[in-house]
């Protein structure tokens, strides 16, 4: 049997879209191919989840429908160097790449004349919570970007943008996962210097965001709105906001937005 989807690089984030895609029926496990150059992980992979594994980035080309691109960026040129070109001149594969930083520009450079995708995906995709910003590069048929679609919402959702808002959302969602996790472990800690256990100052941080969030979105809440519901005059949350705003916590996040965004227009070049 021919391999439809291929994957160079057998990390979290490959893993993720490969466990999903495997769960959802998209593919078959003897319709992909994962190639990484850690014998221990390609074991790994194998064992788990019955798909064909090599350490041949040429044999991952090869792929017939997709080929997913889920290695560090600082490695982009080294691994495409070597490659050929993806898929036959019947059926020319779609390339799909989730490499932060790395722009259109040098995917097709590396794949001429073929679709190239760039993705910013992020870690929630691997319990399939992720938010991953889609943009099409030159010769991307309807086809090809539903094809995308349908790889990514395995994982979770999915936004069309243009390329010159990439690194914006690598700033958001990209990198927002590490901005939340600090907050959960904030609350936490407020919690333990508050008097709690930290178990159950844990819980209650993590539980809190989790069911603020699930609360705007259900009920389609502006955060602001949220905000004003549950600060009444002289209380205890309108006391904690100005002590954030006194401590800038607005600013921090927002500047923490656009150094990220900055360093993944440094990754590109």
């Amino acid at each position: 049997m021919s391999i439809k989807f291929g994957i160079i690089g057998g990390g979290v984030m490959g893993e993720a879209l490969l466990s999903r895609l495997l769960s959802r029926e998209l593919y078959r496990p003897q319709e992909v191919l994962v190639s990484d150059p850690n014998a221990d992980r390609l074991q790994t992979l194998e064992k788990q989840y019955g798909v064909g594994v090599t350490s041949d980035n040429h044999a991952a080309a090869g792929a017939t429908e997709v080929l997913l691109l889920a290695i560090k960026p600082q490695l982009f040129d080294r691994v495409t160097a070597d490659l050929p070109t993806p898929g036959t001149a019947q059926q020319v594969p779609v390339v799909i790449s989730i490499l932060a930083g790395v722009p259109l520009s040098k995917l097709s450079a590396a794949f001429p004349e073929v679709p190239t995708i760039r993705v910013m995906p992020n870690t929630p995709a691997i319990v399939g919570a992720g938010m991953s910003a889609i943009a099409a590069g030159p010769g991307v048929e309807p086809h090809h970007l539903e094809r995308a679609k349908q790889v990514l919402q395995a994982v979770g959702e999915t936004i069309e943008v243009p390329e010159s808002l990439m690194d914006a959302v690598t700033g958001v969602s990209g990198s927002g996962p590490g901005y939340v996790a600090i907050l959960i472990e904030a609350l936490t800690d407020g919690g333990v210097c508050a008097g709690l256990p930290r178990a159950i100052a844990a819980q209650l941080a993590l539980q809190t965001v989790l069911g603020t969030a699930t609360l705007m979105r259900e009920n389609s809440l502006h955060p602001a709105e949220l905000k004003d519901r549950v600060t009444s005059p002289g209380g205890t949350t309108i006391a904690g906001i100005a002590a954030l705003e006194k401590a800038g916590f607005r600013s921090a996040i927002i500047e923490a937005v656009q150094a990220s965004a900055a360093r993944s227009k440094e990754l590109g070049k």
